[in-house]
């Protein structure tokens, strides 16, 4: 194991969203990855924004972010720029999930997301969230928290590559 006190990864929990017209781009090292300071599970790179984070190999996969300065009165989609290696496996047989919260309301969606095991090069997987119907209280310095999960099937999977997050005003 790495020679850090836990064996996950912290991402930057305070990052300021910008309004980009093909999203706001966020790496890797700053996404929270389960088990990710255990180079037996990942490969994340603590000091290289372009880099990569790499899968070897897990049973429960989460990877979770977050910006501020969002508001729940616009829609967002967030998005995993990802690979999969050549030697990749586990993927196919159970979905994925991509999870968006908006503020600290009930403001929740879960998209359902099917990965192909024989998908070549950098692909796209994403989910939306529309803005909440209830607009009373709204400000517009509220937290959008997103994340990746497939933590259910308990199946071990691996060599999937992780690009960059981005979260896009809609």
């Amino acid at each position: 194991m790495a020679s850090n006190t836990t064996a996950h990864h912290s991402g930057n929990s305070s990052l300021k969203f910008t309004k980009e017209e093909h999203g706001m781009k966020i790496s890797p090292r700053n996404l929270n990855i389960v088990r990710g300071n255990d180079d037996r599970y990942w490969k994340v790179q603590k000091n290289n924004d372009s880099a990569a984070a790499e899968l070897n190999q897990v049973s429960w996969l989460e990877v979770t972010g977050g910006v501020e300065g969002t508001t729940t009165t616009k829609s967002y989609e967030v998005g995993f720029i990802v690979s999969l290696n050549a030697d990749a496996f586990g993927w196919g047989n159970y979905p994925i999930y991509i999870m968006i919260k908006g503020g600290n309301e009930d403001n929740i969606t879960w998209t359902k997301v099917q990965i192909n095991p024989d998908k070549k090069g950098q692909f796209e997987i994403k989910g939306k969230l529309m803005k909440s119907n209830d607009q009373i209280g709204a400000s517009d310095n509220e937290k959008l928290s997103f994340g990746l999960y497939e933590v259910w099937s308990g199946k071990w999977k691996g060599g999937l590559k992780i690009h960059h997050a981005y979260v896009k005003e809609i």
